[in-house]
């Protein structure tokens, strides 16, 4: 009965930290509008931010910058998705390693966002 992922939601301490972050180490795109939450586009998905104390409705019965632990499909190798985050200066804090993802086996890499989130960057195996 679904097909997919369309967005997620993270609560952040800052907006403009996140995106900067998520712009600059895994090159989404911003898109703000009108009263709605600011988000970062990348593929066919979003992430919308909400900000600690500006959050939107609805929203998570209790929203916490820090507790999101998601994992991303990378579009380019993930040796790519090292050098950038190396260039960066982020820490990876685990991987690569084997993983069994949605679709099969996969190599993944493991590290924070500015809120301390724990972001996975995925590369699928033939």
């Amino acid at each position: 009965m679904i097909a997919g992922i369309d967005h997620f939601v993270l609560t952040v301490r800052s907006v403009e930290a996140a995106c900067d972050f998520y712009q600059r180490v895994l090159g989404m795109r911003r898109l703000d509008e009108p009263n709605r939450p600011t988000a970062l586009l990348f593929g066919s998905q979003k992430i919308n931010l909400h900000e600690v104390g500006r959050t939107f409705e609805p929203k998570a019965k209790a929203p916490t910058p820090g507790s999101g632990d998601f994992c991303l499909v990378a579009a380019v190798s993930l040796s790519d998705i090292r050098a950038g985050l190396e260039a960066n200066s982020v820490a990876i804090e685990v991987g690569p390693v084997e993983r069994i993802g949605a679709c099969g086996r996969m190599m993944s890499v493991y590290f924070r966002d500015p809120d301390d989130n724990l972001v996975e960057v995925s590369e699928y195996l033939a």
